[in-house]
């Protein structure tokens, strides 16, 4: 753990901890007050061979991540029981400070370890608190929301408490805490209920939905909690800006026939989904509507006649969306294995550009030997690629950008001209190093506004392959200048390609681009790392391309 102060008894982490949603996530129409969540560990798990029950994974996250992501929203979370042995995830952005505390005495049960809880937060302005078990694993943000909201809107309540179906209390309350400061006695705790010590407070029931109230005892319910699961996932509530985006929970998904479900680590930002949030670029039919173009993680299922893979193999994948969510279900022919030297997380920035570059620059516009190369935008995710194949192959490599630092970061990658498009005409600029010969293929992701400086800077038998429309979608093609020069211009998109077709794209990548990746000529470029809860920022900064390289979302 880093950082960390004492404050009385309890461990405060002011800079590790893990992920937590924002209050976002959060039914848009429920009001809560502030609140403390206190999340209670448990024992040893003696039902579950003596293993601490928060240390259990479900989903590819622990008990006690799972957790405290329910506690979203909270002023401070206070946790009853012992440090985890390594380190909470890392989370970026606001949130809550997170403590560890220990029940006195020990093994006083949860009775003991509410009261231990707010005795550390005596002296805080906190009015109400949250109190759940670990091994509650459905309990979810929205469940702390639907309790503080019955238990504070005007129904002069002391608290309210998560019932199951037949009308059972479980362990999932909302407190008043100056009304638990008025029952409790100093040595209530030993032996003490957890209900029996709440007696005298008047909780409203809150009936259980879609599993909270499953409780994990022994192996076999980790197993069944599983089969409840939901995933988390980016939503746009309309289009807009970055503000429209809120991570939400959708139903699990299960694989088709050829297809895989992968249990997704980290996708990446594109331009495209920039668009898409925009409502300028819907996903192809039967295509997820959740965005992300791309993504890396393990195998978690195989779809019938699915070969040559199995769970828990990690990969990476090109998608035709889903990808901003916590499962994916992957064609297996757009499924690649993560190449040698790469980490997982960084892996999710490649698959959209490896594809994108290969297929075009190589598989459509055959670039050669000795040939010549342009590509726009070579501070993005898609240029900072292109720049080190196409010098990993030994090709002379233009590109344009709009700072300074950018193209340093161009020269870096094997940029061999580099071209400030806000200070210099790269039409002349080009003409000026060949000699007025040209380029012989130019990547062009911006379209109209390009088109005839493009076809001007290209050389005799050159292409020109556009992928994208940041620049407009109409303009005039001098078709005497194309003939002249013998030029190509091809427009080419990637997403709504047929599967065979993104299968064999797939294929040469792996066949011809991850060696060179493997043995580091070729490199994902990271701009920054970010939970998916950051999604709204991470749009932000593509959106104003303030990036070099790709910014990649954890989940």
């Amino acid at each position: 753990m880093t950082d960390a102060r004492e404050v009385g008894r309890v461990h405060w982490l002011t800079d590790t901890m893990t992920t937590l949603p924002p209050s976002a996530t959060l039914p848009p129409s429920a009001t809560v007050p502030p609140f403390a969540a206190v999340v209670l560990t448990g024992g040893t798990g003696r039902r579950m061979g003596g293993v601490d029950k928060a240390g259990v994974a479900l989903h590819g996250r622990t008990l006690l991540d799972h957790a405290l992501a329910a506690a979203s929203g909270a002023d401070r979370v206070v946790v009853v029981g012992p440090e985890p042995d390594a380190d909470l995830r890392p989370a970026s952005g606001a949130r809550p400070a997170v403590g560890f505390v220990r029940e006195e005495p020990a093994g006083g049960g949860p009775a003991a370890g509410l009261l231990a809880a707010h005795d550390a937060l005596t002296g805080t302005d906190v009015e109400w608190l949250v109190v759940w078990a670990v091994d509650m694993p459905r309990v979810r943000a929205a469940t702390v929301t639907r309790l503080l909201a019955a238990a504070s809107t005007g129904s002069g309540h002391d608290g309210a408490v998560l019932v199951d179906a037949e009308g059972r209390r479980q362990l999932c309350v909302a407190l008043r805490t100056a009304r638990l400061t008025d029952v409790r006695p100093r040595d209530a705790a030993q032996g003490q209920g957890f209900f029996r010590l709440l007696a005298d407070l008047d909780l409203a029931p809150v009936p259980a939905v879609d599993g909270e109230a499953f409780d994990v005892d022994t192996w076999d319910d980790l197993r069944a909690v599983a089969t409840l699961g939901t995933m988390r996932a980016v939503q746009i509530s309309a289009p807009g800006g970055p503000e429209v985006l809120t991570v939400a929970e959708l139903p699990d998904l299960t694989p088709g026939p050829g297809e895989v479900l992968v249990e997704v680590v980290a996708t990446a930002v594109n331009k495209a989904d920039t668009l898409q949030r925009r409502g300028f670029y819907p996903p192809p039919p039967g295509a997820s509507d959740v965005l992300g173009l791309e993504c890396s993680g393990r195998v978690a299922a195989l779809g019938e006649g699915v070969e040559g893979w199995s769970v828990g193999d990690e990969v990476c994948a090109l998608l035709a969306g889903g990808g901003y969510a916590s499962q994916v279900v992957v064609p297996v022919g757009q499924l690649m294995p993560v190449p040698a030297g790469v980490e997982l997380v960084h892996a999710a920035a490649l698959p959209e550009v490896a594809c994108t570059v290969w297929s075009n620059v190589w598989m459509t516009a055959h670039l050669s030997s000795d040939e010549s190369f342009l590509v726009h935008g070579g501070g993005g995710g898609i240029g900072t690629f292109a720049i080190q194949l196409a010098s990993a192959m030994g090709h002379r490599v233009f590109t344009t950008a709009g700072s300074a630092e950018k193209l340093a970061v161009c020269a870096e990658l094997g940029a061999d001209v580099t071209i400030n498009y806000r200070e210099q005409d790269f039409v002349e600029v080009v003409r000026e190093v060949t000699d007025g010969r040209g380029v012989d293929v130019v990547l062009d992701n911006m379209g109209a506004k390009y088109l005839a400086s493009n076809v001007s800077a290209l050389a005799d038998d050159g292409r020109l392959v556009i992928i994208g429309m940041q620049g407009g979608v109409k303009a005039e093609l001098d078709i005497a200048k194309l003939l002249t020069k013998r030029a190509s211009v091809i427009a080419t998109s990637l997403r709504a390609r047929p599967l065979d077709q993104k299968a064999a794209i797939c294929a040469d990548v792996v066949a011809h681009v991850w060696p060179l990746v493997a043995d580091g000529q070729v490199q994902p470029v990271v701009h920054e790392v970010m939970a998916l809860e950051d999604v709204a920022r991470a749009h932000e900064i593509v959106d104003s391309s303030a990036h070099v390289g790709k910014v990649v979302l954890t989940l």
